[in-house]
């Protein structure tokens, strides 16, 4: 806006991705920001002609669970900026930018612990989904003494959101799953964000929907490069992709056993019990509840579960309002009900976002673990 005219103008009405944070770039003719593509969180220069210009794509390392895309900069009066630099195999350090100027890591915060450790390589990877043909990305993380001669066992990691995304990112979660000798497949379905506004609203009013052959076809690709055991097939996710998880276990039988995460189960209750009951039944839904109860149970993992096989357990805080307790006890209830193994694991004190506490990270994954290693693949 022009202070003086008061006239405004769309610096990025045709930049296909989300602006998530602006600053001026030490003058006023220039502005940075941090936006998302492909998986990757870039910091840019964005002129006032509305031109965008990639100076770092590192941007990250701050949400170490698993790997989201996240990250944070400030801006210095001469328009160099200091960022948050991740990257697959480290939490964030400091970074120093510039335009012009190749980028510098300033800091190695981590190397005391990890620079003595091997660790799982990431390695990106694209298909086509079996649904329509569209392109999906994802990565795989590797056990740290990988043979490419040996059959692994693999295990698909779903994101939440479910418009998000995620990326060549550091992920304890990831890595401790590959150090116990998993192959650890993630991806970003239809609905991730940072691939433009088409591509997330592919799953609008359709979710979960054609996301699952997209997850389907990636498994496939993965198994198709020989060296994953396809009798030894492992599925887990959080929020969005406790959804995900939930509905993959009632459409196939292919997985030797599941760990659901704060899940929705019942697109009705939690609708009516979540703490963003407004946003999910005015957004997520051509209509509410009452007004089409089957539209909402089409959509519902729990319409699902009379085809359950697959061993599953629920994992959840007890104190998460975002996928209250509740959604997970109707799943575990119903599974019991028809005899099929199943477990209902509660983190005390824990939010929605479980890991929080170093001590909550360490009892989800150990949990997962546990649960995938009572399901070994058939001799």
């Amino acid at each position: 806006m022009d202070i003086a005219t008061r006239e405004s103008r769309k610096l990025t009405g045709s930049f296909d991705r989300d602006v998530d944070d602006v600053q001026w770039a030490g003058s006023s003719s220039r502005l940075l920001i941090r936006y998302e593509d492909r998986g990757r969180t870039h910091i840019g220069r964005l002129g006032l002609n509305g031109k965008v210009e990639s100076l770092v794509d590192d941007v990250g390392g701050i949400s170490i669970g698993r790997p989201y895309n996240s990250g944070s900069f400030s801006v210095a009066s001469n328009g160099a900026f200091a960022y948050t630099a991740g990257r697959a195999d480290r939490p964030a350090d400091v970074g120093l930018g510039r335009a012009g100027r190749k980028p510098t890591r300033l800091t190695g915060l981590n190397e005391d612990l990890l620079g003595t450790r091997k660790l799982g390589a990431v390695e990106e990877l694209t298909w086509k989904s079996s649904a329509d043909g569209l392109e999906i990305q994802g990565w795989l993380v590797y056990p740290p003494e990988f043979d490419p001669d040996t059959q692994y066992p693999l295990i698909l990691e779903i994101h939440g959101g479910p418009h998000t995304a995620y990326g060549p990112h550091f992920s304890v979660e990831a890595q401790l799953f590959a150090a116990a000798g998993y192959v650890v497949l993630y991806a970003n379905p239809r609905g991730s964000t940072s691939y433009g506004d088409e591509f997330s609203l592919e799953i609008h009013h359709n979710y979960p929907g054609e996301d699952y052959d997209d997850l389907m076809s990636g498994v496939d690709a993965v198994i198709e490069r020989g060296f994953v055991d396809e009798d030894a097939l492992y599925v887990t996710g959080g929020s969005g992709g406790g959804v995900l998880t939930a509905w993959i276990v009632g459409k196939t039988d292919r997985f030797r056993a599941a760990v659901v995460a704060k899940p929705v189960i019942n697109w009705t209750s939690f609708a009516l019990t979540s703490d963003i009951t407004h946003f999910v039944s005015r957004h997520w839904f051509p209509a509410l509840p009452w007004e089409d109860p089957d539209g909402y149970w089409e959509r519902s993992p729990l319409s699902l579960v009379g085809n359950v096989n697959t061993p599953t357990a629920l994992l959840t805080g007890e104190e998460d309002f975002r996928t209250p307790m509740a959604e997970s006890e109707q799943l575990y209830q119903a599974l019991k009900l028809r005899k099929v193994d199943t477990a209902l694991i509660r983190i005390p004190e824990a939010s929605h976002g479980i890991a929080a506490r170093p001590s909550h990270l360490i009892a989800k994954v150990d949990n997962i673990l546990a649960w995938f290693a009572r399901y070994p693949a058939a001799k």
